[in-house]
């Protein structure tokens, strides 16, 4: 299926009432289900699953096999790696429907997730922050944090390009990929000087 505006490949499944933007590409054997909302400049890989009713911000990228449920909501430039698992709720039963448990969870902008972690439902994860493959999300993340282990605990921060900071005597560090300036304050980490 092929729009002005978008690319469905002809495989990939997208149900009524969805509004997808401008360029963004939707890969073999996806199904985008009613009431979701899509940004402009975004990717989803082959085998992804997104809604119902989930919204997702600009230039967002998700790799293969996710499955983007309801009560997800995903800001602009969040990198979701291949295989990477959301939950909805928290005790989960075949025979039980608990919908209206469903809990919210939260990407903030420009957040990184890696390959095959898990996020556990009713979290947010802060602008910046980057899941290492395999993590085990269950709490919040703040920005920049880098998140690595089951459960995920922070061994670092991160700058805006994704690089591991290095902090000086004065926690004060310096990313070496564009000279942005970071400072450690009150336990959070603060962009003092931007250059990207």
């Amino acid at each position: 299926m092929n729009t002005n505006h978008y690319y469905a490949h002809e495989s990939a499944y997208i149900d009524d009432n969805v509004n997808i933007g401008e360029n963004t590409k939707i890969w073999h054997f996806s199904h985008i289900l009613s009431g979701t909302n899509i940004g402009a400049n975004c990717s989803f890989g082959q085998n992804c699953v997104v809604g119902p009713k989930v919204k997702i911000g600009n230039g967002v990228k998700a790799q293969n096999n996710i499955s983007i449920y309801e009560g997800i909501e995903i800001e602009d430039d969040v990198f979701l790696g291949p295989s990477m698992v959301f939950t909805n709720v928290t005790n989960p039963r075949a025979f039980i429907v608990r919908r209206q448990e469903f809990k919210k969870t939260v990407l903030k902008y420009g957040c990184t997730v890696g390959a095959n972690a898990t996020i556990v439902c009713g979290v947010t994860i802060g602008e910046y922050a980057l899941i290492g493959s395999g993590a085990v999300i269950n709490k919040d993340v703040k920005p920049y944090a880098l998140m690595v282990g089951v459960p995920a605990r922070q061994i670092g921060w991160v700058s805006k390009a994704g690089n591991t900071l290095k902090f000086d005597e004065n926690n004060m560090a310096i990313d070496s990929f564009d000279n942005s300036k970071y400072k450690i304050e009150n336990g959070n980490l603060i962009l003092i000087e931007e250059n990207l």
